[in-house]
């Protein structure tokens, strides 16, 4: 039998699936997604704020130091190809917990990786097991139904978004105290605990795909070919994910300069800040469920803009003081993070209603193409800072959510 046709077979199979009621996740059920989400993707972003100590400390100059936050970013993304359309294949509590086991794996080896390039192979496995996070995430979209599916992956999303603005305070802080490689431990504890959990909550969920892996793998290039909205949602993505970790990349290096002047534990204070943007996740997931989804994805990438802006002239406006600098730098943080947030957030509920019998490999697409966006992002950062210096790291920054602007105003959406 051809793949298309048990993709019709699903199909009629999926339609049973959207008229479950609401009430198929329970409100603690969602907290513990949120909770596994948020802990699992803060491997992702932590390396961002770690590397002004990383990069030292293993022989990368500054421009290599980026390595450090892209080369997660990178393993995610192939995780997000290559593993996550296994959601689609085999039983998804089985494969998530799998996948944790590596990732705590991972973890502990980073933590005493004895050079630069064992780290970054470390680091890239790392990413490719927190693919686990995009399991999770279909998991929770078919146990609700499509007239609230905006909602719960907004709730959902709310988790994720806490972790990656935690991540680098939490990194900066425990690597003040005690060193980076002790991050890396404390993620591996908590990645194991987590899997604990996980084993005892989490449901069994047996996909009725009847392909086989290398179909399946296959089929990726016709889901991109034919859903348009996939294509535009995914592209829009990736450019907001490149402006994010472009800034918060290099961030974390212009605060240990004149007039900001700030240590690592000072950073992780003040990336704390752009956590604000994060309650934005669950209101984005309403807008779209009242079919706003368009209009709202344009303002989350105008204020995208406007951050970039607020950031260079916070970045470089010497004579307005510590202080003043310092606050317009935070406003600018929480900005781009609502930004951020609002286009993914939407995005994300856009692609979980195309194919609910493809949702595992709908959802690894558009997180890895955005993914290879923010590897992009963290790949520029280096050279942009070490030739053209904050300017020129806001002026990127700004390309990439020009961009993202672009394709939501004339490009499919919904």
């Amino acid at each position: 039998m051809s793949l298309e046709s048990n993709l019709a077979e699903e199909a009629d199979l999926a339609e049973l699936e959207r008229a479950a009621p609401a009430a198929g996740i329970s409100p603690s059920l969602i907290l513990l997604f949120a909770l596994s989400t948020g802990v699992i993707i803060v491997n992702l972003f932590a390396p961002q704020t770690l590397i002004g100590v990383i990069g030292p400390s293993l022989g990368f100059s500054d421009a290599g130091a980026s390595l450090v936050a892209m080369v997660t970013l990178l393993g995610y993304a192939a995780g997000l190809f290559f593993l996550v359309p296994l959601g689609d294949l085999v039983e998804n509590r089985r494969l998530v917990l799998r996948l944790l086991g590596a990732a705590v794996a991972a973890a502990f080896a980073a933590a005493a990786a004895p050079s630069g390039w064992l780290l970054l192979v470390f680091l890239f496995l790392l990413g490719a097991a927190c693919s686990a996070i995009q399991i999770l995430v279909p998991v929770a979209a078919s146990m609700s139904a499509p007239e609230h599916r905006g909602r719960v992956i907004g709730n959902v999303m709310s988790g994720l978004m806490v972790g990656i603005l935690l991540s680098r305070p939490v990194a900066s802080m425990i690597a003040d105290g005690w060193g980076w490689r002790s991050f890396y431990v404390a993620s591996g504890v908590a990645m194991a605990a987590l899997a604990a959990v996980l084993a005892v909550r989490l449901p069994e969920r047996r996909p009725e795909a009847a392909a086989g892996y290398g179909a399946l793998i296959a089929s990726l290039w016709h889901l991109l070919r034919d859903e348009p909205v996939l294509c535009s949602r995914a592209f829009s993505a990736a450019m907001a994910m490149g402006c994010f970790s472009l800034f918060w990349t290099v961030v974390a290096l212009r605060l240990t300069l004149p007039p900001f002047g700030l240590d690592q534990a000072q950073i992780g204070l003040f990336a704390l800040v752009g956590a604000g943007g994060a309650v934005s996740t669950s209101y984005f997931g309403r807008i779209g469920d009242r079919g706003l989804s368009r209009r709202a994805t344009v303002i989350a990438d105008l204020v995208m803009i406007a951050a970039m802006a607020l950031a260079a002239y916070a970045g470089t406006a010497m004579s307005d003081g510590f202080w003043p600098s310092l606050v317009l730098l935070g406003v600018a943080a929480v900005m781009l993070d609502v930004g951020v947030t609002g286009d993914q957030t939407l995005g994300r509920r856009a692609i979980n209603l195309l194919r609910p019998e493809a949702r595992g490999r709908l959802n690894g697409l558009f997180v890895g193409v955005f993914f290879l966006g923010g590897a992009l992002g963290s790949a520029i950062a280096g050279p942009a800072w070490s030739y053209g210096g904050w300017l020129a790291v806001c002026g990127c920054g700004g390309a990439f959510a020009l961009l993202a602007l672009v394709a939501a105003v004339v490009k499919p959406l919904d």
